[in-house]
């Protein structure tokens, strides 16, 4: 046995754009994207689209160069999850809703080379470039148009160097793709948060995304030939990574670049979708649509990115929705804890039955192992649902490391095996975990992460302010949102109102994470070493209010 080793037939590099070479033989003639019931492509097509796409990208950049995205979901969007890997690129997504210098922040930081914009993100990037410092060279951009929604920038404009049209029709649909020489090759850039300050990028190799892909879908039990509808935002941990596992399967992708309640069921209804992720935030905006028709088919949905209450997924449920539950990270490309259902947890009542559905579950098979440690001993917490401590876990999902930031990656890598999530949690006797608060203050707000301490700043800059501190507050519709504690310097006269606060914000930070509340207060609650009390702030803000917040800007 000892003689036997590795050799060249077994040590081929593991990555999921082999999916798509395979979905192009397997299931050439079936629909692989179908977008405004315009557009249609099989997957034979795609996989010669992404081929040539590849093709033309490969000309502009080096291997290992990052290539950006600013897009929503439309088929553009899908096709470059393959086509930038396969021109030997890594790929970075950037979230839409992001403000003008957070993308240049990040445009920068990534270093970069080319972006490929959707045109209703044109004049976002144009502003992101502009702010670039005179002796960084702004990368070329090329240019997705979409005839349902003209452009309102002319394409024209000097920093665009193609549009994505053409890129598609002169490459080579004979290109012959660039595998990775090892599957611990980089393939995406994805960053945590829309931070202004110290952005951390989590990079991923190709055999983890390889792993998260198909364990994604043997967890979830997706089948062949499904039809998954893109609620979930591809920019975000690169839609857990979906793109990819649909290829596996040879699922029929439907993209839409926005919705609400009604397009969801129209689609539901016209496509007969069997699939979709969602953030809490979607499943309370379906469960809250008044409609009478049943729906045409069982619809699966995979909840992630924040804690549903239990009294949530009991409502889809009753709509004909099946909830699964998962917890992931951008630092592990996806979801790699879910509630494993138990048939004998069927003839329990449904209100424990969503009570249980409502943990985040075990680790999925793709992950080693997951634990709740002491942070100052290290040693697992007991399991008995109420003793605290952080997540911790390590399993071939776990990404390799920030992007340009060693002293972060050890802190997050600890040398003991384990990645430390900074989310806080319990474990419960029968070996299911669940997430009880955050550490770092972290807010999820629709999904999206947002960190108070970046809020803070902002509001500190505000002239009149003293004191300030910003919380979650419980929300019916996006699960959380900020809620900030201010306390105003003496002699300020007049007094800012609430209104005049949130605005000062919204200049200055994305919307979703502009506080949506300001209590002021004559001094904040302190600690006796000095320290602003926020569990004391966080039970306040659990009692203001329960209306949920406008809904229209957000999605």
């Amino acid at each position: 046995m000892d003689q036997l080793k590795p050799s060249s037939a077994n040590l081929c590099p593991q990555t999921p754009l082999d999916f798509l070479d395979r979905a192009a033989i397997v299931y050439g003639d079936c629909p692989s994207i179908i977008y405004n019931s315009t557009t249609t492509y099989t997957w034979s097509q795609t996989h010669r689209r992404c081929l040539q796409l590849a093709s033309s990208i490969s000309t502009l950049v080096k291997k290992s160069q990052v290539v950006s995205v600013v897009s929503p979901n439309t088929p553009a969007m899908y096709e470059l999850h393959f086509a930038v890997p396969m021109s030997g690129a890594v790929l970075n997504n950037i979230n839409t809703r992001l403000d003008a210098h957070t993308v240049s922040v990040l445009l920068q930081h990534s270093e970069s080379k080319l972006v490929f914009v959707d045109c209703l993100s044109l004049n976002l990037v144009l502003q992101a470039l502009s702010l670039f410092p005179s002796h960084i060279p702004t990368p070329p951009l090329v240019l997705i148009k979409d005839h349902h929604q003209p452009s309102s920038t002319s394409s024209t404009v000097d920093s665009i160097a193609d549009t994505y049209d053409n890129m598609v029709a002169k490459g080579d649909p004979g290109f012959v793709w660039v595998r990775p020489a090892s599957e611990w090759d980089p393939m995406v850039l994805n960053y945590t948060s829309g931070t202004t300050s110290a952005p951390k990028g989590a990079v991923h190799c190709h055999r983890a995304l390889f792993n998260v892909s198909l364990v994604s879908i043997i967890d979830w039990s997706v089948p062949k030939n499904c039809v998954y509808l893109w609620t979930l935002p591809m920019f975000h941990a690169n839609g857990w990574c979906f793109p990819w596992a649909m290829a596996a399967v040879g699922g029929t992708n439907i993209c839409l670049r926005k919705f609400n309640g009604p397009i969801i069921y129209d689609l539901i209804q016209k496509h007969r979708v069997t699939h979709m992720c969602a953030a809490p935030v979607v499943l309370n905006m379906l469960v809250n649509h008044p409609r009478t028709d049943p729906l045409p088919n069982p619809v699966c949905i995979l909840t992630a990115g924040a804690p549903p209450p239990s009294s949530l997924l009991l409502r889809a449920e009753s709509l004909g929705f099946v909830v699964s539950h998962g917890y992931g990270l951008t630092e592990t490309a996806g979801v790699v804890v879910s509630c494993a259902w138990k048939p004998e947890w069927n003839k329990f009542p449904v209100t424990e039955k969503a009570r249980l559905k409502a943990r985040q579950g075990v680790r999925t098979v793709g992950m080693t192992d997951v634990d709740v440690v002491d942070p100052d001993s290290g040693m697992s917490v007991k399991r008995n649902g109420s003793d605290v401590g952080e997540i911790v876990m390590r399993g071939g999902c776990v990404m390799l490391g920030y992007l340009k930031d060693p002293e972060t990656t050890s802190e997050t890598l600890k040398q003991n095996g384990w990645f430390y999530t900074g989310d806080v949690g319990v474990m419960h006797p029968d070996g299911y975990l669940e997430i009880k608060d955050r550490s770092k203050d972290v807010i999820i707000s629709g999904g999206e992460n947002l960190s108070s301490v970046e809020v803070e700043s902002v509001l500190y800059t505000n002239a009149a302010v003293n004191e300030a501190a910003v919380v979650a507050k419980p929300d019916e519709f996006w699960g959380e949102t900020p809620c900030a504690f201010v306390s105003l310097k003496a002699d300020v006269r007049p007094r800012p109102t609430e209104k005049e606060i949130i605005e000062f914000c919204r200049g200055k930070l994305p919307n979703f994470m502009v506080p949506k509340t300001v209590v002021f207060k004559d001094e904040l609650p302190k600690t006796s070493t000095g320290k602003i009390q926020k569990s004391m702030l966080r039970e306040i803000a659990k009692n203001i209010g329960t209306t949920s917040t406008t809904r229209s800007s957000r999605l």
